[in-house]
């Protein structure tokens, strides 16, 4: 059977339309029956359409986009740099740090500790080193009060504080100084980092002295800054808190040449800093903000106000209860004896004078020195030159003094260099100022002339006389008050310090032998071969002199002053110097040291020296000198038991306003004196009162009348060279 479309081949019909949307694709009918059934097309979706974005929105969008990717890609990167640099530079420092113990003392140069006669310490010079304090050894009272003051974190952090950094970056800003200027808000670890100068050594190439290295060491830089970080961060990785603290605790400076807290612990408190009070420690602790301006002994109660804050802090991070605060600010810390001793300054720098440098100005160890100063003694002194400045000297005078107390040794008790305390390596008036000497150089002229035979009661005539110098002219000696006695003994001639006599004895004996004299009791300076030369136009010390008159004491023997008594290193027994002096040979005879131990005891009892009379009745003999002007004025002189040498003058050549030897240095000599002999049994001097003579009924033309001397002769300057300087030294020295 056949229908439609038979024989035509069977065609699917099309369901979808083009993608045109054209007719195309209806179904057709077809022979072959099948239904006309249409399916409709589906429906397309109509696009939606996109808002437009304002172009400069879209453009600072993609801007900000990209510099975020970018800033985020740098940050990232710079601080794994930085890590990666920190981490390294911390790793080498670590490598580079030493062992603890390395680290504890780094000084350049030793110390020196000064013992007094009884060995009890009363200076000290250079910086001392008190040995190795391990932190954990040290007072809890010190811990705390350290960590309380420098770094309250300190237990917390790993070596650095950024709160601590801005926080003094802030500070120094506000106050107008730069941002490393002033505070520095370091840790403990970086102060010790700095204390290390940040593992630099000391190069002498470098730096001249260590003073130089820390200095540099302490200046802060945004560098240095930014090094310690790593150096903290590899200390403390290296090292333990306590470790850092032991460091800590040994090379601080403390002020008064105190390096470690061991060390300033016995030099303020005579005690080891294992056993300080919290008060004690908080003084301490006080001390690291500003060494030398909160010392103790420079003011007390600056120290004392700074430790009261420290307390403060103590309290209020809970390391002292309240009551415990209260009864440290009720009980402060107190300086032990030899702290607060501020004697024997100018002493000390005499013996660091005296000793070989490179035991003493230049140690590179630890040295005990054993000396002769008789603390009680050196009081006495400074005590009696207030008291004579206070009560006899114009307040705005500026006028100095000079003390030396000595056994008949030659032994040096004590010592003032100037009227007031100064600090060590001052100039010393005692030991380094040369001035003329006066009439206090006459005993040596009459030394000279017993020794040779001459007796206190021989005569010598008190009249104008004339010697004709050659290439200079004549030259009239006259007394200092101008008036003329007569024949006089020798005795009333140097009790009244006359001029004229002296000259004349001197020309007898012969200048020669009084220069021998002079040289041999210890006068070191060069002395002027002149007729000049028996009135002191010479320079001298009062060293010098004090210990020449301490050779008339001890019975004409020469002395050598000396301070120095034993020399050694700290924690050895055996020294390394013995006693640097002591006497000497002979000069003159103990005869002629006793007859003139009686003229000088006439000086003390009627003549120029009459102030200087002490009470009790104890015996006395002694010197005024007075240079021309009154530009200085001596009192030297001696009792059974010490020697007492005085000068005074102004350090420019001032002229004195009405002040000789038998003034002012002699008031000073009896209150020093009366002081040094109180207590001490009444010991009569050693001397030959010689039987009186007949003066001569008719005045004789010789200078001097002997009754067994040998004929004398006048003599006269015989070098012309030295004419000039002879007058020019009498005009300028010529008095009583």
């Amino acid at each position: 059977m056949s229908g439609p479309g038979k024989g035509k081949p069977l065609v699917a019909e099309r369901r979808y339309a083009a993608a045109s949307g054209t007719g195309r694709g209806r179904s057709g009918g077809g022979t072959g029956g099948g239904g006309n059934n249409k399916r409709p097309p589906p429906k397309r979706k109509t696009p939606q359409r996109r808002k437009k974005r304002n172009p400069l929105v879209a453009m600072i969008v993609g801007l900000w986009t990209l510099l975020r990717k970018l800033v985020w890609g740098v940050f990232w990167r710079a601080t794994l740099a930085v890590v990666l640099v920190v981490a390294g530079a911390t790793f080498y420092f670590s490598t580079k740090l030493p062992a603890v113990n390395d680290l504890l003392d780094a000084r350049i140069r030793g110390s020196v500790t000064m013992l007094d006669r009884a060995g009890e310490v009363f200076a000290w010079r250079g910086e001392t080193y008190g040995g190795s304090l391990r932190s954990e050894d040290a007072s809890a009272n010190l811990r705390n009060a350290v960590v309380a003051t420098e770094d309250r974190r300190f237990y917390r952090h790993y070596g650095v504080s950024a709160r601590g950094i801005a926080s003094a970056v802030a500070i120094n800003l506000r106050a107008g100084r730069g941002p490393f200027e002033g505070n520095g808000g370091s840790t403990i670890t970086q102060q010790v980092a700095k204390l290390l100068c940040l593992g630099v050594e000391y190069d002498h190439d470098k730096w001249d002295t260590e003073a130089d290295y820390e200095a540099d060491c302490r200046q802060t830089s945004l560098w240095r800054k930014i090094k310690e970080v790593p150096f903290a961060f590899a200390m403390e990785a290296k090292y333990s808190k306590a470790d850092i603290l032991t460091i800590y605790f040994n090379r601080v400076y403390l002020g008064a040449g105190a390096r470690g807290f061991e060390a300033a612990a016995q030099r303020y408190f005579g005690k080891s800093a294992a056993d300080v009070s919290p008060s004690e420690a908080a003084m301490l602790a006080g001390l690291l903000k500003a060494p030398s301006y909160y010392a103790p002994t420079n003011n007390m109660q600056r120290a004392t106000d700074r430790a009261n804050v420290i307390l403060g802090l103590m309290e209020e991070q809970g390391y002292l209860t309240a009551a415990q605060e209260q009864d440290a600010i009720a009980h402060p810390a107190t300086l032990s004896q030899a702290a607060q001793s501020r004697t024997g300054g100018f002493f000390a720098d005499w013996v660091m004078e005296s000793g070989p440098s490179f035991l003493t100005r230049d140690t590179t160890e630890d040295v005990i020195i054993q000396t002769t100063l008789d603390q009680r003694i050196q009081r006495n002194a400074e005590e009696a030159v207030t008291q004579v400045f206070k009560e006899k000297v114009s307040p705005g005078s500026k006028a100095q003094t000079a003390v030396v107390v000595m056994s008949a040794d030659g032994a040096v008790r004590g010592m003032v260099g100037g009227r007031t305390v100064e600090p060590a390596g001052s100039f010393n008036r005692a030991t380094q100022a040369l001035r003329q000497t006066g009439s206090a150089f006459k005993p040596f002229v009459y030394a000279a002339a017993l020794n040779e035979g001459f007796s206190p009661a021989d005569f010598v005539e008190d009249k104008p006389f004339t010697l004709n110098i050659p290439g200079s002219g004549p030259w009239t000696p006259s007394n200092y008050d101008h008036r003329f006695r007569g024949v006089v003994t020798l005795t009333q001639a140097l009790q009244e310090s006359l001029n004229i006599p002296a000259v004349r004895v001197s020309e007898a004996v012969g200048r020669q032998k009084v220069i021998q004299v002079a040289e041999k009791f210890g006068i070191h300076s060069n002395l002027v071969n002149s007729p000049s030369l028996a009135l002191g136009v010479s320079e001298a010390t009062l060293l010098e002199m004090t210990g020449a008159y301490a050779g008339i004491l001890n019975g004409g023997t020469a002395v050598q002053p000396y301070g120095l008594l034993e020399l050694r290193l700290q924690g050895d027994t055996a020294p390394l110097i013995g006693k640097s002096g002591g006497t000497g040979e002979r000069v003159i005879s103990d005869e002629a040291a006793q007859l003139l131990t009686y003229m000088m005891s006439q000086v003390v009892e009627s003549g120029t020296g009459r102030r200087a009379r002490l009470p009790s009745g104890r015996e006395a003999a002694g010197k005024t000198g007075t240079t021309q002007a009154a530009r200085d004025a001596w009192f030297v002189g001696f009792t059974a038991d010490y020697v007492v040498g005085v000068w005074m003058g102004y350090d420019d050549n001032t002229p004195l306003q009405g002040t000789t030897g038998g003034g002012l240095p002699a008031d000073i000599w009896r209150e020093v004196m009366s002081r040094v002999e109180d207590g001490r049994p009444l010991t009569p001097l050693r001397k030959i009162v010689p039987a009186p003579r007949v003066p001569p009924s008719e005045p004789t033309n010789q200078p001097v009348t002997q009754q067994t001397a040998p004929p004398v002769q006048q003599q006269q300057q015989d070098d012309p060279n030295v004419a000039e300087r002879i007058l020019n030294d009498v005009r300028r020295a010529f008095g009583g």
